[in-house]
């Protein structure tokens, strides 16, 4: 299944009375703003700071299967639902949920392309209220551990040939140009770390998931892909587009929110 789908084909989707549209809306202070007002009728809200590791003192982190299945069957979702997942922005917080489902096993959703804008530009209606839950499901998570890296894990990634560590914060924060948007987060980036701005991979709000775009960008198909961030969001757009051609990327869920934060951890800003 293409992980992405375009707002003309979602248009036809709509009335599939088993397709669940998901609003994943979330920015944070200095991130993007929404560039379109309403919601798809049907959809549901799925908040990356609800559904996260509760124990976890980082930002909106993975939460473990049985506690992601409980949020998930609490919307009335199953492990087989037909999802298709946007924000209102075009492109930015839509693929952290598809990471999340894929993460645990859930093979058919789908990111909207250039997200509620171009669900608007298409003809799509939108309405003022995010629809109420189904009915309570049982959800059967499968985690893909392969999906999700730790600290340790990317430490010793930097230093493997085979693999590429890839930083999707802006050039400036990657160079400890500008202060880090939370606190007690030191800057710069990780040794070895390649830098990617997420917004090189979108263009309107459309993803650029062409292999020649990545190439350009530095990813070297040969290789594994771990892809970080500042919180694991925009690490997901790299997964994404990756997952479009074939490549299963892994993503570092505590990001710069975990590595900035360490004193164990290498930091430059070379």
């Amino acid at each position: 299944m293409d992980p992405l789908i375009s707002a003309h084909d979602a248009l036809r989707r709509l009335d599939e009375a088993k397709t669940v549209f998901l609003d994943a809306t979330w920015t944070f202070s200095a991130g993007p703003k929404p560039r379109a007002k309403g919601v798809i009728p049907g959809a549901l809200h799925f908040d990356i700071d609800v559904v996260k590791d509760a124990d976890s003192t980082l930002p909106h982190m993975l939460p473990r299967p049985n506690a992601f299945a409980t949020h998930a069957g609490a919307i009335g979702l199953s492990e087989t639902t037909p999802l298709i997942v946007y924000d209102r922005m075009g492109l930015f917080a839509a693929p952290r949920v598809w990471w999340m489902f894929h993460a645990m096993g859930h093979e058919n959703i789908q990111v909207l392309d250039g997200g509620l804008p171009a669900w608007i530009a298409a003809g799509g209606l939108v309405v003022r209220k995010h629809a109420e839950p189904a009915a309570e499901t049982t959800y059967q998570a499968k985690f893909k551990p392969s999906r999700v890296v730790d600290k340790n894990a990317v430490l010793a990634s930097l230093e493997k040939p085979t693999s590429q560590v890839f930083d999707m914060r802006s050039p400036s924060r990657f160079h400890a140009l500008e202060p880090e948007p939370r606190s007690g987060m030191r800057s710069g980036h990780m040794p070895g770390a390649t830098n990617l701005h997420y917004a090189r991979l979108i263009q309107d709000g459309h993803l650029k998931a062409d292999k020649d775009a990545l190439t350009a960008a530095g990813v070297d198909f040969q290789k594994d892909q771990i892809s970080s961030c500042g919180s694991g969001v925009t690490a997901c757009i790299l997964a994404l587009a990756l997952f479009r051609n074939g490549k299963e990327a892994a993503v570092y869920d505590g990001s710069w929110a975990e590595w900035g934060s360490q004193a164990d951890t290498p930091v430059t800003s070379d």
